[in-house]
């Protein structure tokens, strides 16, 4: 997991200052959207990705946009923000609003932009892996050369759809990397009691997939492992299993208050020393490439743009009680009479 310093230096310093933009607005929207939570704002359950910001930066940098896919589990702001989706129509569905992405019916578990390649925001545990497959099957039935990235979390990796999925992926030859973004807790659960085999990448090798383990906490090392994975699967039309290690420095989700339940401040405070977004911040500092003073000009700038993402979400309309039977699956009849 050491750092490429061949990869550093191929970096410009506007790459390197939109990768800390990047970063440091996903961090300022989810803290917005914890928020918006505890205003009550946001119905349903919530999940941030404050802490893990390196990997959903990082591993967009290496995909061709609005062309390859993405697909992922609950904890789904990240990417579209990143992939150039609407971030008021974000907030909207988070909050629940008719001018949201799934037009306020889904809400934080479930956006979705189809236009750049992202395909959800999926709220069963592991049940979105299979169609990550199916994407990337899609794409090699029709002769393209798109790839197909599937996040997940550690909690995911044990469900039965995920290893069905692995089997298929790889009899099939699909261009699909599964993702495992292993903040080290299934909800409140610490791996070692829910994984027999904490190496969560071994569980790609019985199928013959490609597997390793890599850092999810630094932009550099991310970037560089996902620009050549990327390419190797694009290439190779072949699957690929990668564990990205990383610590959410939130709870599992919105409510979830009381971390000291299953970890210790201690901790919290060690794993904090690793926060990708202080680490490229000193970086940038360490090698003249940004002041100081830049850069606090650049979180503020970024810290009203999402004040103002909040207001005008906030400020629009929800659903009308007549949409409910419209944008959704289902073979039932609006009741009549109440």
């Amino acid at each position: 997991m050491a750092k490429s310093a061949k990869l550093e230096q191929s970096q410009t310093p506007a790459q390197l200052e939109e990768f800390y933009r990047q970063m440091v607005f996903i961090r300022r929207f989810e803290d917005k959207c914890n928020f918006a939570y505890r205003q009550g704002k946001v119905g349903g359950y919530m999940h941030v990705y404050i802490g893990m910001e390196a990997t959903a930066v990082g591993w967009n940098a290496a995909l061709r946009p609005g062309y390859d896919y993405v697909i992922t589990a609950y904890r789904d702001h990240a990417q579209p923000l990143i992939m150039g989706s609407d971030p008021v129509k974000v907030m909207a569905e988070v909050m629940g609003r008719s001018g949201g992405y799934s037009h306020g019916k889904g809400g934080s578990m479930h956006i979705y932009d189809i236009e750049r390649g992202f395909y959800g925001g999926w709220g069963i545990v592991g049940g979105h892996v299979a169609m990550g497959a199916g994407l990337a099957f899609a794409a090699k039935y029709r002769g393209e050369d798109r790839v197909a990235v599937c996040y997940l979390g550690d909690g995911a990796s044990n469900a039965g759809v995920f290893f069905e999925a692995l089997n298929m992926a790889s009899l099939w030859d699909l261009p699909v990397i599964f993702v495992i973004e292993n903040n080290e807790f299934a909800m409140g659960t610490r791996l070692e009691y829910h994984a027999s085999d904490t190496h969560l990448y071994k569980r790609g090798e019985p199928f013959g997939i490609q597997s390793e383990r890599v850092d999810g906490m630094d932009i550099f090392t991310v970037l560089d492992d996902a620009k050549r994975i990327v390419e190797w699967v694009r290439k190779n039309q072949r699957p690929y299993l990668v564990e990205v290690m990383n610590y959410r420095f939130a709870g599992h989700g919105a409510a979830d208050n009381d971390r000291q339940l299953y970890r210790t401040k201690d901790e919290e405070e060690e794993n904090m020393k690793r926060d990708p977004i202080a680490r490229l911040r000193k970086y940038l500092i360490d090698k003249k490439i940004a002041t100081d003073e830049k850069l606090e000009a650049i979180e503020e700038e970024l810290r009203e743009k999402v004040e103002k993402i909040y207001e005008e979400a906030d400020a629009s309309p929800f659903p009308e009680p007549e949409e409910v039977y419209s944008h959704v699956y289902t073979d039932m009849e609006p009741e009549k009479g109440h």
